[in-house]
């Protein structure tokens, strides 16, 4: 992950790369709704992502380590994009800043509620949820307690 920016500061440079309208929304996607297609994300973006906006954060991603690439084996000329253990190390930042949007902002009464649920679920949870997407994303271990786990969140969540 070659990033360089303004200045070395950690903040500075995580800003650079993550820091647009819509990095961490598509991640968001990948991590919790679990759209891994350019289609499914465009189509099912609530934001209303434009495609050329998704193609270009997907690409900026690629390229700064958060995802990967592959091709699907149903269809040529798809492609299922995957997380790196970097981007599954966001999940926790992910979950506090949704449950601050929750706390300070009008967030949706439909959404809204998961990131609180998850967060007062604590650490260990957390985990469980990282190490389901290390399970789905970059083929490690299926854990033994996050089948549960992540059906209960992505019913939260849907």
């Amino acid at each position: 992950m070659a990033i360089t920016g303004r200045s070395d500061c950690p903040i500075n440079l995580t800003t650079e790369l993550l820091g647009d309208r819509w990095s961490l929304i598509v991640l968001r996607d990948i991590m919790i709704a679990d759209r891994r297609y350019f289609r499914v994300l465009l189509q099912r973006s609530e934001e209303k992502i434009a495609s050329n906006i998704l193609a270009t954060r997907l690409r900026n991603l690629v390229e700064g380590g958060l995802l990967t690439t592959s091709g699907d084996l149903t269809h040529k000329q798809k492609i299922r994009y995957s997380l790196t253990e970097p981007a599954i190390e966001l999940l926790p930042t992910l979950i506090m800043i949704g449950t601050w949007g929750t706390k300070h902002l009008p967030a949706s009464p439909i959404t809204g509620p998961f990131f609180p649920y998850v967060h007062n679920q604590g650490p260990k949870v957390w985990q469980d949820l990282a190490d389901d997407l290390r399970h789905r994303h970059l083929g490690g271990p299926a854990p033994k307690s996050s089948a549960a786990t992540m059906k209960a969140m992505l019913a939260t969540y849907s």
